[in-house]
């Protein structure tokens, strides 16, 4: 069933990797806090990264409106998300009124505890889903585990780098790194998964209030890829687009997507007419070449696992032996032979049918 709804906010009333050719101008507004730093793309339209003395892994957008704000994506804890929210004074005095999640991984999703009650939190049905645990606890599955539980081991290395380190500079470095890798680790143990309650299905449509009239806000499924339920944030009348991570400057993770439809999908992203795309990580881009290059990385990935699976090799060997080199130009990093296993792993389970 298809979904379209449309919301009106900001009415004061009763119902209150990167080659540097892709990369956009400097010439963009810079403004910056201790733990954020915002790119004005457009007037009003921010890109959010993090400076370091926070860890917040993922992007955000920001959108200022005349009378409200809102926010996409939340960043990985609670405390990076606490980080922003402070850090948003620096742009706007204006309150955050919606935060929208561009999918539910973790570094994506993990900070929506963090933001007041009041602010409705927008995504699709299946972020919903998976944020809710209606289809298994986020903190338990491999996606989080693979990413969070070396977390401690990072730490103690660290501490022990800077303990050796004998010149001053570097120490202060490992000292700091090692600090914020500290605080990151215990933030995660103070997660708590908090799901959307406004939710779409293929389409929802908002308009903010602005100087000159209203911002139309389009949030669109276009199908399935990096998850089950992406959501990209179109800007038609500003030519901007936020693709989570869905389409990003380099090799997106692919343990929780759906490769053989991730083509088709980029698809529907090409439809749009966008100056710019910001993604969930990385800086904003203008080329699309990077959306064609990414297709036909998946379509021979998929073509290549399939001949594994089709000969009986397990998952695990597959992915040492899968080779994607062809594909360096693209990617530098594609050097030898070798996936991330848990891309091979996902890929497995769907021509498994699970």
């Amino acid at each position: 069933m298809k979904t379209s709804r449309n919301l009106i906010f900001g009415i004061v009333s009763a119902f209150t990797t990167v080659l540097p050719l892709h990369m956009a101008s400097a010439q963009q507004n810079v403004v910056e806090s201790d733990s954020h730093r915002f790119v004005e793309v457009a007037e009003g339209v921010w890109h959010a990264t993090g400076t370091g003395s926070v860890y917040t892994m993922s992007n955000v957008m920001v959108l200022v409106g005349e009378f409200d704000t809102l926010v996409v994506d939340s960043h990985v804890t609670g405390a990076a998300a606490e980080a922003l929210l402070e850090s948003l004074p620096v742009i706007t005095d204006k309150p955050v009124r919606y935060l929208v999640n561009s999918h539910y991984h973790f570094d994506h999703a993990h900070g929506n505890q963090a933001f007041p009650q009041g602010v409705e939190i927008i995504g699709h049905e299946f972020t919903r889903t998976k944020l809710n645990g209606e289809q298994g606890n986020v903190l338990e599955e491999n996606t989080f585990r693979s990413f969070s539980d070396p977390v401690p081991s990072t730490v103690a290395r660290l501490e022990r780098e800077a303990a050796a380190a004998t010149d001053p500079v570097e120490r202060a470095q490992l000292q700091e790194r090692h600090r914020v890798q500290e605080a990151y680790m215990n933030a995660i143990d103070e997660v708590r998964p908090t799901p959307p309650n406004i939710t779409l299905e293929e389409k929802m449509t908002l308009f903010q209030v602005v100087a000159n009239g209203s911002r139309e806000i389009q949030l669109l499924h276009f199908g399935r890829a990096h998850t089950g339920g992406d959501v990209v944030i179109y800007l038609p009348q500003e030519k901007i687009v936020f693709t989570g991570d869905m389409m990003l400057p380099g090799l997106a993770y692919m343990g929780d997507g759906h490769v053989d439809e991730w083509p088709a999908t980029l698809e529907g992203l090409n439809t749009l007419d966008f100056d710019y795309w910001l993604p969930g990580h990385g800086p904003v881009m203008t080329s699309r070449e990077p959306i064609v290059n990414f297709q036909a990385y998946l379509r021979d990935l998929w073509g290549k696992t399939a001949a594994f699976y089709d000969e009986g090799v397990a998952w695990e060997h597959a992915a040492s032996q899968i080779d994607m080199t062809n594909h360096q130009a693209n990617y530098s990093q594609l050097t030898e032979p070798g996936v991330d296993p848990r891309a091979i792993r996902r890929i497995y389970q769907l021509l498994n049918g699970q």
